[in-house]
């Protein structure tokens, strides 16, 4: 099976325990500082055209939608998207929701303000081919936000990224399998990603922790390891 297939039957198998994860994530206290976080990287400007690159469950389109922005969010997975549709509902908010690849953008030049991606690009066979494209469809100036964490050295059953409760032992055992598969996971993150996004025509700063201010509740036992923020401005 293709590394393609098996990420998406991955995430599709994962979509119901995500769903109920980042819903009971944009019920607490940790919606707020995500938010603030982001506002503070976007100027706070309102109605911004937003696409969330592997949506998964919605958590940012809420978030965004909340704030007033035309957001779009993509995900390879659809039922991961079908959970993003039950949490958009069950908060009263709206977005565009499609099946799409995140290193193949069905999006003209410039379509975009802001692209957000929240724990993807350890998860993708071709990352720079996905930077390449989130630069493509950014309007010059625009904003790419990205957060992620370095899992290249991760065993999973040490740590929860996968999110440990809820999840068999043949779920861990796949995802750590993809893990090393990809060849995002030999390069050491953030600054690969830092040096790369700078060679394509970003101007780039990293956070390299923000877990202590966006991961507040302690009830939803998110990984030990660093969360970094990347800001990448379109030059």
């Amino acid at each position: 099976m293709a590394i393609e297939d098996r990420i998406k039957n991955y995430w599709d198998g994962r979509s119901e325990d995500f769903g109920r994860v980042r819903r009971r994530e944009l019920e607490s206290a940790d919606a707020d500082a995500w938010k603030n976080y982001i506002e503070k990287k976007i100027s706070a400007r309102s109605g911004l055209k937003i696409l969330d690159v592997g949506t998964g469950a919605g958590f940012f389109l809420v978030l965004m939608s909340r704030l007033g922005h035309e957001v779009t969010g993509i995900d390879l997975s659809t039922e991961m998207l079908r959970a993003a549709e039950e949490n958009l509902k069950h908060f009263d908010c709206r977005a565009t929701l499609l099946n799409m690849s995140a290193d193949e953008l069905n999006f003209v030049d410039g379509s975009f303000d802001v692209v957000l991606s929240r724990n993807l690009t350890w998860t993708l066979p071709d990352v720079e081919g996905a930077y390449r494209e989130w630069r493509r469809v950014l309007k010059v100036g625009g904003v790419l936000l990205n957060f992620d964490s370095d899992y290249g050295d991760a065993n999973f059953f040490n740590v929860t990224t996968c999110g440990r409760g809820g999840v068999s032992d043949a779920q861990l055992d796949e995802c750590g399998a993809i893990k090393n598969a990809l060849s995002i996971s030999r390069r050491r993150r953030p600054s690969w990603d830092v040096d790369f996004l700078s060679s394509i025509g970003f101007d780039v700063t990293v956070d390299e922790d923000i877990a202590p201010t966006v991961h507040l509740d302690k009830s939803l036992d998110f990984d030990r390891i660093a969360l970094f923020a990347i800001t990448a401005i379109k030059k």
